[in-house]
Formats: structure tokens, C-alpha cells, sequence
């Protein structure tokens, strides 16, 4: 079952059928009944109907014996506030849900069918009479009650059973008293009715679900094909190892369009990644086999003449292998994503305690504290530092001060030659040199300011450079304050 509907379109299919399935099963009860129960009050209102027309007979003065009762075959029962049977449907064999299951009429009490019962004529006088010390009736003689009794019943008319709508109407006649006419209709059209729309819908229904079923399955294979395509292309990609393919964008401006594009920008991104690693990687084996091959070189010739052993050049090229090995180090500790340990640092104290040994340098701090590691902004403002000592002719300017109630800034300016505009964005690449500090005793390995900036991003701050007002270059950074 898992394996079946494995997929979206699937289980899209399925939950789509369940949902319509569902509102048609809620909507086809409502509207069965809905029409149950309109037949119903239509059978109530032509019982209604019948009724009162027989309750007009009476209250016209026709007799018992002249009621039309047999006109529509359906059942018609008038009983006397005695409760017995005066007047009834001629073939009416049996019946349910009125006031009386007699079929056959029978003489009114104290009198003749023909002349009505004692009722509101009986001598108050005489104690045998049953009317006599009756409370007088709410109807005025010949008034038809406004009221009417809806009941369900069943009767049978020369063999033929049926279910009926029954209504009680009560009218005052003259002489015979208060008679309740009860008269029906049939509900067999209602049944009809509602069974037949009943079959309908457990024909249609299933028909409907198959459709939709097959419709929503049509519609989300449709939709899915361009998922198919971005799939099939990134499985090649992985498989091809071609970071430079795209994944198909379809023509539309829905969901899957977005994810096209957005997985196109993550393989640009990647693509990007990835370059930049094999450029560090290569650039790193062009650094470090420069001073590997240079100590190498001077070891073989000590060992094979120790007089011309250069000592100084050796322990110089150890020194700035080891220091190249830490920036590499620390690079891939920046690209694997280490951030800041989340120590407070006082910026101004840090800036005094790295300046300090070093020729030419001034500190001019405002007390100022941020968030972050030690030790990496530790090696920012080395980095900065021994950068503008390279660059500096005399002078070396530090200054930490806040920019409002966000920013710590800390500018650290030489008055050398400054950096050309078209390079102020160049420098901060990894191994990049500028042509003046390439030899190897001006420059180093071009990765200081790369390490500046990116450990001024993983702190959430930025490294730019500018003009200083001395004329040489301006190094800024800025940090949010903690």
C-alpha cells in the first residue's frame, strides 16, 4: 500500500477522490432530505386541503351521508367529540395514526347518522345526556379551527397499502358538536421520488469519483513534468559532475518555476563554491611549494656542505611556511562555517595590546565592546596592522570609536601610496598580490585581508577600504556592538 501510493500524484489522486467523495456523500444527504421532506410538507398541505374541504361540507350543513369521500381514493375518517366513527372513505379496509382505527362509520351517540349526534343539541336537563355540563366549546358554530395536526399514518383502500401525510382539522357543526376530519395523502410519490433520486446518485456518484480520480491524476502528471525534468537533470549533474548545467525552467509563474529557478541559483552558487576551493587548492600547493622547495634546497646543500649553510633564509622560510599553514588553516575553518565563540571584547584594549612593540604605530580608542572570538579578531587587526606597516612610509594611525548606538568601528590608516580604486576589491581576494608586494620579503602570501574580511563577515560586520586623510589607504571595520 506504502509502494502504491508512493508518489505525490497518487496520493494527490487519492486524497482529491476522498475530498470530492466526501461533498458528494454530505451534499446527497442534504438533498435527499431536503426533497423528503418538501414532498412531505406538499402530501401535508393537499391533506390540509382535503380536510378542510370536507370540514366545509359540515359546517355547510351537509349530512354524513352526502360527505364526497371516494372522489380521490384516499383516506377520509370524520369522528365526533365522542370519538366514534361517523363518516369514512366507502372502501377503507384498514388505517393508522388517527384518532380512530374503525373503518366502518357508526350511529352517533344519542342519535342517527342521519340527523348527527346529540353533541352541542343534547337537553341539559336530562342526567343520561353526556354533553350535559360540557364547557362550551372555542368554536362558534360552523367555524373550521385555524389549527391542524400533521401526523404520519398508513391505510389500505380495496387491497391496496399505502403510507399517508394524515391531517386533523376540527370544526363546530350545529347540532352534532365539535367533529375532527382527518383526511391523507399519499406518500408513495414522495418515496418514489426519493428513491429515484436516490438511485441516481449511487449510479452517478462512482461514475463522478472515477472522473475526478482520472482528471486530478491527468492534471498532476501535467503539473509534476517539469519536477521530472528538474530531477532527471540534477541526477545527470550529479552524475556528470558538471556544475556549470542548469535545470530546465518551465514557462510559468507557479511554484515549480520558483523552485527551478531557485535550484539554478544553488547550482550557481555551488558552482561558485566549488571553483573558488580549486583555486584555493591550487593556489595553496603553488605557496606552499615555493618555501617547502626553497627549505629543501638549502637542507641538501647544507648536508652536502655544511660551510654554506644559510641559516637566517632556512629558519625565515620555516617561519613563513608556519605562518601560511595557519592562514590555510584558519581559511578552511572560515569556509566550514566556525563563527565567533560569543565572548565580549573590548575593542580598545585589544587595539592598544596588538599595536603595542610596533614602530610608527598610534592608538587613538573609545571604550567600545562587541561579540565575538578573541582570537580571530585577534588576527584582523594583525592582519591590518601588518598591512599598513608593509605599505606605511612613517606613520600608522588606529582608531576605535562607535558610529551611533549599532556599530563599533575600528580604522586603521597609513600614509603610503593608498590602493587604486580599481583594486580596493581585488585585494581582499585570496592570494592576491599586488604587483609592488609580490617579492617575497615586501609581501606575503596575499591572504591576510581575505582572513580580515571574511572573519569581519562571520562577526556580521564589514572590511572596506578608502583613502586616509594622510593619503595613503584607510582600512575600515565595523562590528556590531554587544
Amino acid at each position: 500500500m506504502r509502494r502504491l501510493f508512493g508518489s505525490v500524484r497518487a496520493r494527490a489522486t487519492l486524497a482529491a477522490t476522498l475530498v470530492v467523495a466526501v461533498a458528494l456523500v454530505a451534499a446527497g444527504a442534504a438533498v435527499l432530505l431536503s426533497l423528503r421532506s418538501n414532498l412531505i410538507d406538499q402530501a401535508g398541505t393537499q391533506a390540509e386541503r382535503a380536510a378542510r374541504n370536507v370540514a366545509a361540507d359540515l359546517s355547510g350543513g351537509t349530512p354524513y351521508t352526502g360527505l364526497e369521500l371516494d372522489d380521490d381514493d384516499e383516506p377520509v375518517q370524520v369522528v365526533d367529540e365522542h370519538d366514534t366513527l361517523v363518516a369514512a372513505t366507502e372502501h377503507l379496509e384498514r388505517i393508522s395514526g388517527t384518532g380512530s382505527t374503525e373503518v366502518k362509520p357508526q350511529p352517533p351517540a344519542g342519535g342517527t347518522s342521519g340527523t348527527g349526534g346529540t353533541g352541542a343539541s343534547g337537553d341539559p336537563d336530562d342526567p343520561d345526556d353526556d354533553t350535559a355540563g360540557d364547557e362550551e366549546s372555542v368554536l362558534e358554530p360552523g367555524e373550521i379551527a385555524d389549527d391542524v395536526g400533521l401526523t404520519n399514518g398508513s391505510a389500505t383502500i380495496d387491497g391496496e397499502p399505502a403510507d399517508y401525510r394524515l391531517a386533523a382539522v376540527e370544526v363546530e357543526v350545529p347540532g352534532k358538536g365539535t367533529l375532527t376530519v382527518y383526511a391523507g395523502a399519499s406518500l408513495n410519490p414522495e418515496q418514489s421520488a426519493v428513491g429515484t433520486a436516490q438511485t441516481v446518485m449511487l449510479v452517478g456518484f462512482p461514475l463522478l469519483l472515477g472522473v475526478v480520480a482520472a482528471v486530478t491524476w491527468l492534471v498532476t502528471r501535467r503539473a509534476l513534468h517539469p519536477v521530472e525534468g528538474i530531477r532527471a537533470e540534477m541526477a545527470a549533474i550529479t552524475a556528470s559532475e558538471d556544475l556549470a548545467r542548469r535545470v530546465p525552467v518551465p514557462d510559468t509563474h507557479d511554484e515549480v518555476a520558483r523552485l527551478a529557478r531557485t535550484t539554478n541559483e544553488t547550482l550557481a552558487a555551488l558552482e561558485t563554491s566549488v571553483e573558488r576551493q580549486r583555486r584555493f587548492v591550487a593556489d595553496a600547493s603553488h605557496e606552499l611549494r615555493s618555501p617547502i622547495a626553497s627549505l629543501r634546497t638549502q637542507l641538501e646543500v647544507a648536508a652536502a656542505h655544511p660551510e654554506l649553510l644559510d641559516l637566517d633564509g632556512a629558519v625565515e622560510d620555516t617561519v613563513r611556511l608556519q605562518h601560511l599553514a595557519a592562514d590555510l588553516l584558519l581559511l578552511a575553518r572560515l569556509d566550514a562555517g566556525e563563527r565567533g565563540a560569543g565572548a565580549r571584547v573590548e575593542l580598545a584594549a585589544l587595539a592598544r595590546e596588538r599595536a603595542a612593540g610596533r614602530p610608527g604605530v598610534t592608538v587613538r580608542a573609545d571604550a567600545v565592546e562587541v561579540t565575538g572570538s578573541r582570537g580571530q579578531l585577534e588576527r584582523v587587526l594583525d592582519n591590518l596592522l601588518d598591512n599598513a606597516g608593509r605599505h606605511a612610509r612613517s606613520a600608522v594611525v588606529v582608531t576605535v570609536r562607535r558610529d551611533g548606538d549599532r556599530n563599533a568601528v575600528v580604522e586603521v590608516g597609513d600614509d603610503g601610496d593608498g590602493v587604486p580604486a580599481g583594486d580596493r576589491e581585488r585585494i581582499f581576494e585570496r592570494f592576491v598580490r599586488l604587483d609592488e608586494a609580490r617579492a617575497r620579503d615586501d609581501g606575503g602570501a596575499g591572504l591576510g585581508l581575505a582572513i580580515a574580511r571574511d572573519v569581519a563577515a562571520r562577526h556580521g560586520g564589514t572590511l572596506t577600504v578608502r583613502d586616509a586623510p594622510t593619503g595613503g589607504a584607510l582600512f575600515e571595520l565595523r562590528l556590531p556592538i554587544a
